[in-house]
């Protein structure tokens, strides 16, 4: 487990989210600084709500496909947990599970703040690379003034509908090669 350390693998982006929520990671120095009684502050546990979700969100993908799978000690092996117990599934439920597994690698990079993650994506309605994440309305816009909905509205997408279309784009790529 662990394959790569790349940091944009999902796994590895997992594992630098936990140093967002570690103690005595507020910046400050602890040697020079009294202990507080106040609560961690709400984007820390924005962190681990959005960590716990995942890693939900994962065993349950995978369960339900290997219902006795028990869970791997070390959440960064989450990911290869999961597509080691779900190896044997159609060729189309491994896309979804690569699909989600992707999506939450998105999600993990904007969670930290890593917003560029959604510019190497083509837009999905006029194929250009020109999409910007708005974290108001949690979706990647097209920048591409041409490129509107029915409703004349720049187009908008989810991190799903992107991660589905890299998948897409990645398994034509292979077939294409074999």
């Amino acid at each position: 487990m662990g394959q790569d350390e790349d940091s944009s693998t999902p796994a590895r982006r997992l594992k630098l989210l936990e140093g967002f929520i570690a103690p005595g990671r507020t910046g400050g120095d602890a040697a020079r600084t009294a202990p507080t009684a106040t609560s961690r502050p709400a984007a820390v546990l924005d962190v681990i709500d959005h960590m716990h979700a995942s890693v939900d969100e994962v065993i349950t993908h995978t369960r339900a496909h290997a219902p006795g799978a028990r869970r791997p000690a070390d959440l960064s092996d989450i990911y290869d947990w999961a597509r080691e117990h779900t190896a044997d599934l159609a060729p189309a439920d491994q896309r979804a599970r690569e699909t989600l597994i992707y999506r939450q690698s998105l999600e993990h990079a904007i969670q930290m703040g890593d917003t560029k993650v959604v510019r190497p994506h083509p837009c999905p309605a006029c194929g250009c690379f020109g999409l910007q994440w708005m974290a108001a309305m949690r979706r990647a816009v097209c920048t591409n003034l041409r490129c509107v909905d029915a409703d004349g509205m720049t187009t908008a997408w989810t991190l799903r509908t992107l991660a589905k279309a890299h998948i897409a784009r990645q398994e034509s790529r292979y077939v294409r090669a074999t």
